[in-house]
């Protein structure tokens, strides 16, 4: 199942025909509710049922022949917390259900594909919102569909006041839009310049990368060393990195400026100036949550790996 993307904007769209959701932090998921079982699907298309055996369970209670999509969230302290959900997406079958208990999983709902069997994507979001409420008002929690409403001024006050609660920002949709699947049909307004990146490698070694070669959705392919990854990202991405395997790469011109890699490698970046710098490719790549400001300088700084993707 191909989900719907959004483009990222600077500014809050105005205009007739719009509507406006609190953009949750956490972890994108398709609950597909067949006629004997449920299946969560991550947005790369992965199947990730175990993680998640309370929503699976609630998912049950759903019509068969249903699809939804929406976002998995852990409340901690009156707010999202993507740390616990990260943590949750990595459990194993055994670990994850203790976890469900401990650290119980809700889910905001913010479309629905299929109802009944019958595919709804056609259908204008006025319509599929509908067909969401209806649906899910009468189930409960954990399953729920996200707020919405169509006044600008009032999403603009969840713009500025949500962030306490860990939601990251807005997402806005045409009310006549079908489901654009596979594309960037939809609007996303985040708080700070915060965009996805393509993990393409990493510099250090296998047991202790140092900095992440990303590739960013800029229109310009050539890669760029990020600043050095905190202890937290370092082990993420030595175990992202053992799970893929890696090879070693050249990375060429600017990105060698930035790069932070071992002794040998360094020397060689001193040596060459702006020229090469050895790094170890990842296959597939992963995909990190950036910060960045211009094309170069200074170098993006990782926020954390979305390993729901």
């Amino acid at each position: 199942m191909r989900v719907a993307l959004a483009t990222a904007v600077r500014t809050l769209p105005r205009g007739a025909g719009l509507a406006y959701e609190p953009k949750f932090d956490g972890h994108r998921l398709v609950i597909v509710r067949s006629a004997s079982d449920v299946a969560l699907q991550a947005r790369s298309g992965r199947i990730v049922t175990s993680a998640f055996p309370d929503l699976a369970a609630a998912a049950l209670r759903l019509p068969a022949g249903t699809v939804l999509d929406g976002e998995v969230v852990v409340w901690h302290a009156g707010r999202t917390d993507f740390a616990l959900v990260q943590r949750r997406a990595a459990a194993t079958a055994a670990r994850a259900a203790v976890l469900a208990q401990s650290l119980p999983a809700s889910y905001a709902a913010f479309d629905v594909l299929e109802l009944a069997g019958l595919d709804v994507r056609a259908r204008p979001y006025e319509r599929r919102r509908a067909l969401l409420v209806d649906l899910l008002l009468p189930l409960g929690p954990p399953l729920q569909p996200v707020p919405m409403t169509t006044d600008p001024e009032l999403a603009a006050t969840w713009y500025e006041t949500l962030p306490a609660s860990g939601i990251e920002g807005l997402v806005v949709k045409r009310l006549d839009q079908a489901y654009p699947a596979g594309r960037r049909g939809w609007q996303k307004l985040r708080h700070t310049d915060v965009r996805d990146a393509a993990v393409v490698g990493y510099t250090g070694t296998p047991r202790r990368p140092l900095a992440l070669v990303l590739v960013l959705p800029v229109g310009d392919e050539t890669p760029l060393v990020s600043s050095p990854l905190t202890a937290a990202l370092r082990r993420e991405v030595a175990e992202a990195a053992a799970a893929r395997g890696a090879t070693e790469q050249p990375a060429t011109g600017a990105a060698a400026e930035t790069a932070t890699a071992t002794e040998t490698e360094t020397a060689t970046v001193t040596a060459i100036g702006l020229g090469e710098v050895p790094y170890r490719a990842l296959d597939p790549p992963l995909t990190a949550e950036v910060r960045h400001t211009s094309a170069r300088h200074p170098p993006p700084e990782v926020l954390r790996l979305r390993t729901d993707l």
